[in-house]
């Protein structure tokens, strides 16, 4: 703890010292001088005189350094049963001649570039590629609707879109090409070049006014990498906005080396030509800090999976890529956890294979609840490790800094702090909540490196988002408190809480303990109307493979009960089939809540699988 502490208090006390120090990890074509401008807050920038490439970073250092034979990107599909390896050689040759394709094409230092792929190579080594020639690449899930692709197109107005033909899913193939020229057709700023990607699995039909075929661009000569400032931007990434417009988080180059570098190997503990995997998808933030630039800028092998926690072709899919590969650490989110615990209770699959390798089992992207906590730590018998972030952070705020002073774990935390996070718990009316005390999670500026210093073209709303709320605090939107030992917990959005009757109570601690019951695979919990009270909390849980529904839900309303006390007033649990979740495994509650109250509740772009939210509709307004 006190290496921690030390470490932490210079991060806030003394930035320019701690972050100068972790830069040196970075190659820089021009060392900074300057670690932090904070000449106008609060749009603070690190590094600010600094020169560098995050290409550069992540491939040609290594294979300068002498490593060019060891394997840095590991493909694995098991919904198309293809297998491949990259070592650093191929994946820079690769990489550098796509950057010389897309600079034929037009692009250049500043241009943007939409990238809507699948799971594949060719989708990092685009975003690689964007990264060498200083462009500026934005990731769209690939399967995004046209409508949601076309509106981050207008937004980003990029020079060259790369596609693939599909994405391939367990049960079906998703068609991306239609939806790619239904979003162009849409779009007032469309590209001038579309780069497609045949897949075996379905070839579509190219417009030779504007599409090129990938394969016919790979004997492009390569380019070596262009230096850009420090604050130049890497990339955009969009977020959903409450106001229909998308919100692009902006990543500068420099902040964001210097970060992950630093949690690579302090907070994941993984050195060069080690494997890391990162069970998430290029499309959200985890996939382009930790499938793509912090492994590889760490020099370790990184892999790149196409395909799900089960189905593919079962519930031991994790760890049997875990053994294949001799992963040290894999990062996942509790919703894959608990889809593979809800098929295999047991662990069954787990004692199937070889997992001397796994060191951690990392877990972020929604809460962490203690029972799915407790589970995989006893199956797995080894450090299973929560941490809490968001987009716009890019790395984690709070986690357990395996790599340099491992803490104890305490289930339902993230643990602490990270360096340059200044944690703070607030009132509404902004006075500091006392230890243990619920309130809302705010952080000190100047934010850390790594993290958003604005929005894409649109200052103000960023300072409307994040920061007006309480001035001189980035505003996380989530609650929850410190304990007495400075630990976070973190217990869902602000607006997750609910007030029964003048009692403000957060639904994730509800659904805490709806997840200690055995039968209990996940939960949701809900807040809707009532006539008296105000609020009442609502459960709907899924259940264990095998388990019978019989006298169940009084049971877990007795649970509650017994748990947490009368004044929680939980009085229905609801047992579905399943929740509807986005693809990056978040449950939808916000929706659920504007079904429950009636409304027209649109179904969001980032929904997995509709049906689920059909099939629960008459529940919920009942």
């Amino acid at each position: 703890m006190r290496g921690y502490r030390e470490m932490f208090d210079e991060s806030i006390h003394d930035p320019t010292t701690f972050w100068g120090e972790a830069a040196e990890a970075v190659t820089w074509t021009r060392k900074p001088q300057r670690i932090l401008d904070d000449s106008n807050p609060p749009f603070y920038r690190w590094f600010p005189d600094g020169e560098l490439n995050t290409c550069a970073n992540a491939l040609d250092r290594h294979v300068d350094g002498g490593r060019g034979d060891q394997a840095a990107l590991i493909y694995d599909s098991p919904v198309t049963g293809s297998k491949r390896i990259y070592t650093y050689d191929e994946l820079l040759d690769q990489t550098a001649r796509f950057a010389g394709a897309l600079r034929a094409l037009g692009v250049a230092r500043g241009d943007r570039v939409v990238i809507y792929m699948p799971m594949i190579p060719e989708a990092v080594i685009a975003m690689l590629a964007c990264a060498r020639l200083g462009a500026v690449h934005s990731v769209v899930f690939g399967g995004f609707a046209a409508h949601e692709l076309a509106t981050r197109i207008d937004d980003a107005r990029p020079v060259v879109v790369v596609s693939a033909s599909c994405g391939i899913e367990p049960t079906r193939t998703v068609e991306y090409k239609p939806m790619l020229d239904a979003a162009l057709d849409m779009a007032e700023h469309p590209p001038r070049n579309c780069v497609i990607v045949q897949r075996d699995a379905h070839r579509c039909e190219l417009n030779p006014n504007r599409d090129v075929d990938w394969n016919d661009l790979t004997g492009a000569d390569p380019v070596d990498p262009e230096p850009v400032a420090a604050t130049d931007p890497l990339y955009v990434l969009y977020t959903s906005g409450t106001t229909g417009k998308p919100k692009g988080i902006v990543r500068d180059n420099g902040g964001h080396a210097v970060a992950l570098l630093w949690s690579m190997r302090n907070i994941y503990d993984i050195a060069p030509g080690e494997v890391f995997w990162a069970a998430s998808d290029v499309g959200w933030v985890v996939g382009h800090s930790y499938i793509v630039y912090g492994p590889l800028m760490a020099g370790a092998t990184t892999v790149l999976y196409e395909g799900k926690p089960i189905g593919t072709p079962d519930p031991g899919a994790f760890w049997r890529v875990v053994s294949e590969y001799g992963v040290k650490a894999l990062f996942s989110a509790p919703t894959a956890l608990r889809a593979i615990r809800k098929e295999d209770p047991a662990g069954t699959h787990i004692g199937r294979y070889d997992l001397s390798s796994m060191r951690y089992l990392f877990q972020a992207g929604e809460r962490l609840d203690p029972d799915t906590f407790a589970w995989a730590s006893e199956k797995l018998g080894i450090p299973v490790v929560d941490h809490w972030w968001q987009t716009e952070t890019g790395w984690a705020i709070a986690a357990n800094p395996m790599g340099v002073a491992p803490m104890p774990i305490k289930a339902g935390s993230p643990t602490v702090p990270m360096p340059g996070y200044d944690v703070r718990i607030l009132h509404v009316d902004g006075s500091h909540c006392a230890p243990g005390e619920e309130g809302a999670i705010c952080i000190g500026l100047p934010l850390p490196p790594g993290t958003l210093p604005t929005l894409w073209g649109d200052d103000d709303r960023y300072e409307a988002s994040y920061l007006c709320e309480h001035p001189g605090y980035y505003l996380t939107g989530d609650g929850g408190y410190l304990d007495e030992d400075g630990y976070l917990f973190v217990m869902g959005r602000i607006d997750d809480v609910i007030n029964v009757a003048g009692h403000r109570l957060s639904t994730g601690s509800i659904e805490a303990v709806l997840a200690t019951h055995p039968a209990v695979a996940e939960c949701a919990v809900i807040g809707v109307a009532d006539e008296i009270k105000g609020q009442v909390p609502r459960g709907f849980v899924v259940l264990t493979a095998g388990t019978s529904e019989e006298g169940l839900a009084e049971e877990l309303v007795q649970l509650v009960r017994d748990e947490i006390g009368a004044v929680a007033c939980l009085k229905q649990v609801d047992i579905v089939p399943a929740l509807p979740k986005t693809r990056s495994g978040k449950i939808l509650r916000k929706t659920m809540r504007g079904i429950a109250h009636g409304k027209d509740e649109p179904v969001p772009s980032t929904i997995e699988d509709p049906a689920v939210l059909d099939a629960l509709k008459s529940v919920l307004q009942d």
